[in-house]
């Protein structure tokens, strides 16, 4: 078992990686039809199982699309992960979709919306 300080430095090294290999490393085109950034990653304490958290930018056809062409790619993420990091053994890599931005900008606005109901409801009295 690995301890909580080399989990999180692993961690970083792969969210990196990976993220490097989305800029210029995966030629799946339909990777490239959103805009995709990894958020964060969810390794397991004995490295065996990533979660990898991305986000992606685009209408629900190019997210979904999107996701397919990383769940598609998995294999090669894993290959060249175990190129690039150090490790024993390479850990399994799943993709999942964060939506906390998106969510975040809802709230945001529904924030901005209920100050702006405030401010003309405080002038008309």
């Amino acid at each position: 078992m690995a301890t909580d300080r080399r989990v999180s430095r692993v961690a970083e090294l792969i969210k990196r990686e990976v993220s490097q290999m989305l800029l210029n490393g995966i030629k799946d085109d339909r990777v490239g039809t959103g805009m995709v950034s990894v958020t964060d990653v969810d390794l397991s304490g004995d490295l065996q199982h990533a979660k990898i958290f991305v986000s992606i930018y685009g209408t629900e056809e190019a997210k979904a699309e999107t996701m397919a062409g990383l769940k598609s790619a998995t294999g090669y993420v894993r290959s060249e992960l175990g190129a690039r990091v150090r490790l024993r053994r390479t850990p399994e890599v799943m993709f999942v979709e964060d939506r906390s931005i998106e969510r975040g900008t809802k709230v945001l606005t529904l924030l901005n919306q209920l100050s702006q109901e405030r401010l003309t409801t405080n002038i008309e009295d």
